[in-house]
């Protein structure tokens, strides 16, 4: 018996020394493995609710100033798990969005965002976030702008909708297709319920009208003289429109690099004396 002990300890003493020299892998304790659903709800007793209460908890308590991109990944699992097992979770989706798109996990987040606005009815903040995150990650204005729409759809003051409608309408202005975001803005401007607001969403048509009108001009600049445009006044010059169009909002259009004809965010510089 004391022989056989003794052989146990020195086995145990030889592999401890011998384990020290192998590298560790520098993964975060709170969030080693994303476990299969079945077997998250098996071990909460059949409770989904509970088992997406703990996946939330482990994506809270984890430290994710050292993280590596494959440990994001098994962030992104765990709380994309925890949606589906409780897609109106609060704090899921919170730490989802704080976290995840900011580091290559933004499918993740997009989808327990979508589970969120869908689930929780009564909450702007998902629809918001996705919409956000579109414009943001995706430069892709439509979807974010119909998703902002949602949103202010879920808020419950007329004042805040109209804020979060404003935001909508100019984002279209950067729509990549300008047939399209004046459908959308007229077609918002036609389900206005005030009459001020209607009335500023259709002088945002119009500057949208304006801008595509100058697109064409700035095409057929392109193709008549084989280089881009480099400033709207040379439009005039060529004959290809009468005049540069007024901005109802007094910023005006611009040319950028690639000689496009975009609209201004601010007034232009007063010229110097």
């Amino acid at each position: 018996m004391w022989l056989v002990a003794l052989v146990c300890a020195a086995a145990f003493v030889i592999s401890a020394e011998r384990l020290k020299t192998v590298p560790r892998q520098n993964v975060t304790l709170e969030l080693q493995v994303a476990l299969p659903l079945f077997v998250q709800v098996f071990m909460m007793a059949g409770d989904r609710y509970l088992a997406a209460n703990l996946a939330a908890i482990r994506a809270l308590v984890v430290a994710t100033d050292k993280m590596r991109p494959e440990d994001y990944r098994i962030l992104g699992k765990v709380q994309e798990d925890a949606s589906w097992l409780n897609p109106a979770h609060e704090d899921n989706y919170y730490t989802a969005t704080a976290i995840l798109p900011w580091n290559g996990e933004l499918d993740a987040a997009q989808t327990i965002l979508a589970r969120a606005a869908k689930a929780r009815y009564f909450d702007y903040q998902p629809a918001f976030y996705y919409a956000f995150h579109l414009l943001h990650f995706k430069g892709d204005a439509v979807g974010a702008s119909a998703w902002m729409r949602a949103a202010a759809e879920k808020l419950p003051r007329d004042d805040e909708r109209l804020i979060m409608q404003n935001i909508a309408a100019r984002w279209m202005d950067r729509a990549q297709d300008t047939d399209l975001a004046i459908r959308i803005v007229e077609a918002m401007a036609q389900q206005a319920k005030r009459k001020d607001f209607r009335a500023y969403l259709e002088q945002r048509v119009v500057r949208l009208r304006s801008l595509k009108q100058l697109r064409a001009a700035a095409d057929r600049f392109r193709e008549q003289s084989g280089r881009p445009l480099v400033k709207l006044q040379d439009l005039v010059d060529a004959g290809l429109v009468a005049a540069i169009p007024a901005d109802p909002f007094g910023f005006g259009f611009d040319v950028d690099k690639q000689g496009r004809v975009i609209l201004r965010t601010s007034p232009p510089s007063p010229p110097r004396k």
